[in-house]
Order: C-alpha cells, then structure tokens, then sequence
C-alpha cells in the first residue's frame, strides 16, 4: 500500500513553506529574493524528494502585502501547484492550502481527492478558516467578526468534505451553512483521509484543530512558552482520543561561518527589508488574527522582516541543527524551513545539516 510521510508520526518532521509565493517567507527588497516560478518550484520540489524530505507547504494568498515588492502580490494557486508537484515527484507529501469560506466543500473533496490519486496516496489538506480581511473584501465575502462564526462554518466545511471522502451513497446534507442535494465523492482518496493541518491560535480555533487536524501549526517564539504550551494541546488532543503532533516554522540561514549568516542577518533586519510591507503583514495580525501572541508581536517585528515570524535558525552548520534539536526537544512534532531563495541555499542545508540531524537521532 502507498505510504504517506506525514501519516507517519515518527522521526522530527521537516518541510518547506510558502515557496509558491513570490519572496517565500522574506520580506525583502533583495535582488537574491526568491522568485516563485513553476520552473524554481519544481526544481525545488525534486530536490526535496531526493533528500528524504517529508513535505511541502504553500500559503494561499490572493492578494499581496503592498510596499516596494508588494511581498505575496505573486502566488502559484495551490490545488494546481500541490497536484503538478505530486505527479513530478515520487514520495515527499505535498499539501494544498484552503480557505474554507472561498472554496466549496464538495469542489475541494473531489480535488483533493484527484490530488491524492496523481500522488498515490502523498497529498495532505491545510485548512484555513479565514483572517486576512482585504482578501475577504477582494473576493466579495464578508470576514466575521468572531472566530466561533469562523470556525463554526470551517467545521461543518470540513464535515462535508469528510463525509464525500467516506460515504459509498449519494446523500442529502441540510445544515446551518450548506444545504446540499444528491452529493457524492469520487473518486476518494487513496488511503482515507489524507493528512489534514491547521494553523490555530486561538482557543476557538485550538479547539477546531484539535477535534480535526493531525497536525497543529503554531509559531516558536519563545520556546520556554511551547513547552507548557505544547503539552496543553497535546493534552487536549488526547481527551478527544486523538494524536495531534505540533508543528511550527522557522527560516534558515546556514552558512559556513557565523560572521557571514549573521551579516546577512542583520541586513535583511536592517536595509534590505521592505518595511512598508512588514508594517502592513503585522498590521493585519494585530488586526484580525491570532496565529501570534499579541504579547509577542511587537517584539519580533525584525523576525517577520527575515521570516515571517519563523522561528530563527541563523549560523554554521552545527548551530543551524542545534537550533532544530532545541525544536524537537521542547516538543514540535516538526518544523517547516524557508530561505532567501530556496533552490541556491537548501543543497548547503541538506549536505551540511541534515548529516548532524541524522547522527542526532532525530531523522
């Protein structure tokens, strides 16, 4: 039977984030930053498969962040990036990434179904119950106010796309927010239901991903904090009968001495961000999310300069897997990677510092 990496819970998990978008996760004005082709993603995409790594992550954005780039303004849709990327590779799981008030249920079943028959069993599902307001507003929808709403509607969405992806019979479905006549599902997946993921921060949405997601992606700001804070999910997971492994996400620059990863560091902190757009991306956390403490925003306004937010893995070889290892043993099931430009920096990262993580243990 075909084997789906992120189904298996062993081992520290390791991705890629957001290279359909164009600068990935840096919000820089530098002429190195990553340009989101299909031919970079592919390439990007084979190479991780070689290397053994277990999946790939986009963000959905349909809209970009403004200032000089207009960080985001360029995305590759991702049903049809996910799907292309599972039929030029052979093991790597790749997710697509779903706003639940912008795609319809029994739309998304069969897609992410006919995703998972291209892929032999390798797609995975990122839900999204929706934050990012001026996209709303771009769509012609209307964000709700109150996560309940939000996430009242993501859970009957999702009810819906479970039920296509496990009833044999046509049926009828009559709810608060679908009223459906005659559905079905086919084909369904190729093992049952596919990974799914949610990144949640609120207690609403903790409690969606919790009843729902294998997987619950969180950032790692202050590890300390994600100790308790990831055996307080876990523990909430557990009572429901389930096992939801903990993710984050961190942004890497490995070089061969410290001076030099901590140069550019500094620069992409410093001169080479668009601050414009930083300005705008924390703007709207503050405004309509709560993937990040509020607390902590106004600490790491650098860190979304560099990484979105990522959790900071800056240095030689050795520091850049100790960094990883300090993720692993606060208890992230995982964590997903980005770079300045994926496809130039990762053969360093996966000659230099998967080797350490190996002989660690941990993959």
């Amino acid at each position: 039977m075909p084997t789906n990496m992120m189904q298996d819970k062993n081992g520290f998990k390791l991705g890629t984030f957001s290279s359909n978008c164009s600068s990935g996760m840096t919000v820089t004005k530098s002429p190195s930053r990553w340009v989101n082709s299909w031919e970079n993603n592919l390439k990007l995409g084979q190479m991780l498969d070689d290397a053994g790594i277990d999946f790939m992550l986009p963000i959905a954005r349909w809209i970009g962040y403004g200032g000089e780039t207009d960080f985001h303004g360029s995305v590759l849709e991702t049903v049809t990036w996910a799907t292309a990327l599972l039929a030029s590779t052979k093991n790597i799981t790749v997710f697509a990434t779903v706003h639940t008030a912008a795609n319809n249920p029994v739309v998304v079943a069969k897609q992410i179904a006919t995703m998972d028959q291209v892929g032999n069993g390798r797609a995975g599902l990122n839900i999204v119950a929706g934050w990012n307001k001026p996209e709303y507003e771009a769509l012609g929808l209307t964000l709700p106010d109150d996560h309940e709403t939000r996430y009242g509607y993501a859970q009957e969405w999702f009810d819906v796309v479970e039920k296509l992806w496990t009833s044999k019979e046509y049926f009828d479905w009559e709810g608060k927010y679908f009223n459906l006549k005659h559905v079905a599902g086919d084909p369904k997946p190729v093992n049952g239901r596919p990974p799914i993921l949610n990144a949640a921060g609120s207690a609403t949405g903790r409690t969606f991903a919790t009843d729902n997601a294998d997987y619950l992606f969180t950032p790692a700001i202050d590890l300390n904090r994600s100790v308790d804070e990831i055996k307080e999910l876990k523990a909430q997971a557990a009572e429901k009968g389930r096992d939801v492994g903990v993710l984050t996400f961190s942004h890497v620059i490995c070089r061969e001495t410290e001076e030099e990863a901590t140069a550019l560091r500094d620069r992409l902190m410093g001169d080479l961000a668009d601050w414009e757009a930083v300005d705008n991306l924390v703007n709207l956390q503050f405004a309509h999310a709560q993937s990040f403490p509020h607390d902590l925003l106004a600490q790491i306004k650098n860190l979304f300069a560099m990484g979105h937010g990522g959790f900071p893995l800056v240095g030689t070889p050795r520091q850049v897997a100790d960094g990883i290892l300090k993720l692993h043993e606060t208890g992230f099931a995982g964590t997903t990677l980005s770079f300045v430009d994926y496809v130039e920096e990762f053969p360093y990262f996966r000659d230099n510092v998967l080797p350490l993580l190996a002989e660690a243990g941990i993959r």
